[in-house]
Order: C-alpha cells, then sequence, then structure tokens
C-alpha cells in the first residue's frame, strides 16, 4: 500500500492498493477528487477476455455445462444449471421431479461452500480487523474452524452429486450421468446435521457485526417463484415493480462496454444500475422463507427492506443456513433408485435460462442447431451485472471514507467491494485503488 500528497499549486492525494486480497480476481480502482466532488470513479478490470461465449460456438449441448462450469472454480454449479435449463428450453425438454429437486441440493451445495468461504476466509477479516483469516484465526479458532467443516460439507455435496468439488463433471442437459448410492447420501446428510448448530450461529455472530453507515435506494433484481425460496426457474422479479419470464431477460437489461473495463457492464435497459445476489433475494423472497428462518430474523433484528449492502453478509448468513435445513430435508427423501437423467433429442431452436448463483441471477441465452450445436451462446454472470452499482455505491460512499486516514480510507472502500463477493473472473479480475485529488 502506498499513499502519497504532493505540496503543488493543485495538490493531488493518491491511494494506491496494488493488489486487493480476498476477492477472487484482478483489477484496480480509480478515484479522482476535485475539491469537495468526486469527480470520476472507476472500476477497472483489466484481466483479458476469455471469450467464452465465442468458445461454444459450434460444439454439442451435452459438452456445454462442462465447457461452463469452467468459467469459475467457486460458482460452477451456477454455470451448469443455467446453461442446462437454456439448452432443455431449446429442446422443449422439462425436467420434473424428483431430478428438479437433486439439482436444488447440487445449488445447496455451491451456496454452502460458497457463502462461508466469503463470510469467514474473505469478509470477516474486514469487520473484525484482520489482514486476513490467518490472523482472525488466532484469535478466533473456534470460529474459522467451525467455517472450514461447514464449506467442506458444501463441497461434499458437489462433489457427491457433481462429480468432483470444483468444475463438476456429473451434470447434463436431462439429468446426471449418475446418482450416488444411499449409504453415501445418508453419511452426507449425517455430515449437515453435525454441521447445522455453527450454520445457525453463523447468523447469529455476523449479524453482530458493525457496519459502516450506508442507505441506498437499490433496484433490487432476483428470482422469484411460487411457493420456494429461488435456486433454479422463476420469474425475473424487481423492487421497481419488474415483473417477467426468463425468456425476456434482454427486453429489460443489457450490456454494455465502458472504455476501463475489460467486462461488460449490466445495466437495464434505461441505463440504470440494478443490484443482484443474497441481499436482493432476501429482500425479494423474504416471505419464500421457512418460518423458523423469519423467526430467526426477527430475533436478530434483520429487517426487510434492507438497504446497506454491508449487511449483506447477514443475508448470505440466513441463505446459508437455508441451504444446510434444505438439504437436509431433500436427503432425508432421497431414493438411489430413480433414473438419473431423461433422454434428450435435439432440435433446432432458441433457450433462455437464469438461476441464482451465490451473488445474484447469472442469465444464459443459447441458438442451437438441428444438429445440437450451438450457433450462437450469450452468458450474463452477476458479478458484471453488479459493476455499476459498485461504482454507484462508491461514489455515495466515498465523502465519509476519505475523511478518514488514508489507509481506513482505502479498507473502507475494500471492504464496500468485497460486500459483493465479486468474482470478477466470471466477469473477465481486482483492486488497485487509486485516488487523485484535485482543488
Amino acid at each position: 500500500m502506498k499513499a502519497t500528497t504532493s505540496a503543488t499549486a493543485s495538490p493531488t492525494r493518491v491511494i494506491e492498493v496494488k493488489n486487493l486480497a480476498r476477492v477472487e480476481g484482478e483489477g484496480a480502482l480509480y478515484v479522482r477528487v476535485a475539491g469537495d466532488e468526486i469527480a470520476e470513479v472507476r472500476l477497472d478490470i483489466f484481466e483479458p477476455p476469455r471469450f467464452f461465449e465465442a468458445l461454444l460456438r459450434g460444439r454439442s449441448y451435452n459438452e456445454v455445462p462442462d465447457i461452463t462450469a469452467r468459467i469459475c472454480g467457486i460458482c460452477p454449479v451456477a454455470y451448469q444449471m443455467s446453461s442446462c435449463h437454456a439448452v432443455e428450453q431449446a429442446f422443449g425438454v422439462t425436467v420434473g421431479e424428483p431430478l428438479r429437486t437433486l439439482r436444488r441440493l447440487l445449488y445447496c451445495g455451491e451456496w454452502i461452500e460458497s457463502h462461508v468461504l466469503h463470510m469467514f476466509l474473505l469478509h470477516a477479516p474486514d469487520f473484525l480487523g484482520y489482514e486476513s483469516v490467518v490472523g482472525m484465526a488466532a484469535d478466533h479458532r473456534d470460529l474459522v474452524t467451525g467455517a472450514l467443516a461447514l464449506k467442506k460439507a458444501g463441497n461434499r455435496i458437489v462433489s457427491l452429486f457433481g462429480g468432483r468439488e470444483v468444475h463438476p463433471i456429473n451434470v447434463r442437459v436431462g439429468g446426471f450421468y449418475a446418482l450416488p448410492r444411499k449409504e453415501r447420501a445418508d453419511e452426507l446428510l449425517e455430515e449437515l446435521r453435525r454441521n447445522r448448530p455453527f450454520a445457525e450461529q453463523a447468523v447469529r455472530f455476523v449479524a453482530g457485526l458493525k457496519f459502516p453507515e450506508l442507505d441506498r435506494s437499490y433496484e433490487f433484481v432476483a428470482l422469484r417463484q411460487p411457493t420456494e425460496y429461488p435456486f433454479n426457474e422463476g420469474r425475473i422479479v424487481s423492487s421497481n415493480g419488474l415483473d417477467i419470464p426468463i425468456a425476456a431477460f434482454l427486453n429489460s437489461f443489457h450490456e454494455e462496454h465502458v472504455a476501463h473495463s475489460n467486462a461488460l457492464h449490466g445495466r437495464t435497459k434505461d441505463g440504470r444500475p440494478y443490484l443482484v445476489g443474497p441481499l436482493a433475494r432476501l429482500n425479494l423472497n423474504f416471505d419464500r422463507l421457512p418460518e423458523s428462518l423469519r423467526s430467526l430474523c426477527r430475533e436478530i433484528g434483520f429487517t426487510v427492506p434492507c438497504r446497506n449492502n454491508f449487511k449483506s453478509i447477514i443475508a448470505r448468513g440466513i441463505e446459508t443456513l437455508y441451504a444446510v435445513d434444505h438439504a437436509i430435508e431433500i436427503l432425508e427423501q432421497y431414493d438411489d433408485s430413480v433414473a438419473p437423467h431423461l433422454d434428450i433429442v435435439p432440435r433446432a431452436g432458441i433457450g433462455h435460462g437464469c438461476t441464482e448463483a451465490p451473488r445474484g441471477i447469472l442469465y444464459h441465452r443459447y441458438d442451437v442447431g438441428d444438429e445440437g450445436l450451438v450457433r450462437r451462446a450469450t452468458i450474463c454472470p452477476p458479478t458484471a451485472q453488479n459493476q455499476p452499482q459498485i461504482e454507484d455505491d462508491l461514489r455515495a460512499f466515498l465523502p465519509q471514507a476519505l475523511a478518514l486516514p488514508e489507509e481506513e480510507a482505502t479498507l473502507r472502500c475494500e471492504q464496500l467491494i468485497r460486500n459483493y463477493d465479486p468474482c470478477i473472473s466470471c466477469a473477465t479480475h481486482f483492486l488497485r485503488l487509486h485516488v487523485e485529488r484535485t482543488t
């Protein structure tokens, strides 16, 4: 970290963080302050694009889940699920029970491992004043040990039903290649039951953290279903009254190139930023939580709508506990005698899929030919959708942050960005902070 102030007629204040730790990826933040005004805020994503949409062209539909899983090592299930739903819609296929529920189980595993990783290994050090989880573990050993055990249980779900923990290989269009024996599922069930008390403890712990002040008029965007808390499927809704089918996503949202980023920026069609992710999901689907979790929210003082994104760590904790309980419920009814997949007959068509990745809605669109080869692919990851909102949050938060000493101001900006748990390699990585002051 480096901080300098020049002694010229137009003093320049520079705060530079060469590498932001505790996020997935690389990038930079540039801030220019003219007098008392925030003149410019740029979230610079300089990692080269990886062109997955182009890589998919000409590939068979049955390769799509495996290829898209490589986009992210933290949330590969989300890419597989969105791609499967989109290809299945193109082929006129609907995957019903019990495979639909087993897909939700796989998603539970990803939410658990991803949310716990973010909450305790990446984000909690910000709130507790530690440089990293290594230092935090010295004073909070039980907390870190419990978090690692819970994360391992989430990874075990992905490994057992997805074939391996990272970039699962057991997911296919129409279901799964194979299903595990019931004995192995029962072992997993017991592991989740052992870790369930810590999942509730985690919610209470993060609710007791001290949060910076932030109150924004976000447009929350998430999936919504008639009776379930959303993982797969549903309609896309917003706090501003939007309610559309998934196939209409590109009618209401678009991505745009900006000069300072190799990642596209997602906005509404009329140019507004919007927020996706756990805080948006919880605000829009609070009534879809079981009563036991709504009661816990009341007990810890968490109410909706919540417009302070620093409290998204609480939303992640609540969703983690929901995923643990939901996974237990599914595993208690698990039957390994069902057929693992539907037979698929490819046909020409266009399909849309949208699921709730840990970081927010992940939209896929595929144009597939008669032989099942992809003609065109569109993928809109949640971090790309959130980037304009991150910049907007920084503009609102910087006046209070820049009143602090240089090092603390830098840390607060990093913390605000980590609220989003940005997966920059998904969006195509993060952070050097450069603040320039002129008068």
